[in-house]
C-alpha cells in the first residue's frame, strides 16, 4: 500500500496555501518553498492535464510543453482515474473567466 498524503503536515501546508490572497503572494511563497524546477515541473503538469483535458494528442502536448510520454501518461492516468482535482480546478477557472 502506499504513502497516505493525508499527513499533519500536508494538512498545514494546505491551511497555509489557502491563507494567500493573489497572484503575487503565491509567487512569493512558492519560490520559498519550491525550487525553481519543482515549480516549473508542478506548472508543466498542469498545462499537460489543460491539453489532454482539450484533447490534445500527446505527440501534441509533448512538443507544446516538453514533457515526457511517461509525465503525460501520468498525468493522463490522474484525470482518468484520480480524484477529479483537474476538474474541479478547470471548471472553477472557466467560471471565474465567465464572471470578469
Amino acid at each position: 500500500m502506499g504513502k497516505s498524503v493525508r499527513t499533519e503536515a500536508v494538512r498545514e501546508l494546505f491551511e497555509a496555501i489557502l491563507t494567500l490572497q493573489n497572484e503575487e503572494e503565491c509567487y512569493n511563497f512558492f519560490e520559498d518553498v519550491c525550487t525553481v524546477n519543482e515549480l516549473l515541473s508542478l506548472a508543466q503538469r498542469f498545462e499537460v492535464a489543460k491539453m489532454l483535458t482539450e484533447k490534445h494528442t500527446y505527440m501534441e502536448v509533448a512538443e507544446q510543453t516538453g514533457a515526457s510520454t511517461a509525465t503525460i501518461s501520468r498525468v493522463n492516468r490522474s484525470l482518468n482515474y484520480g480524484k477529479d482535482g483537474y476538474e474541479m480546478v478547470f471548471g472553477r477557472m472557466k467560471q471565474n473567466r465567465k464572471e470578469q
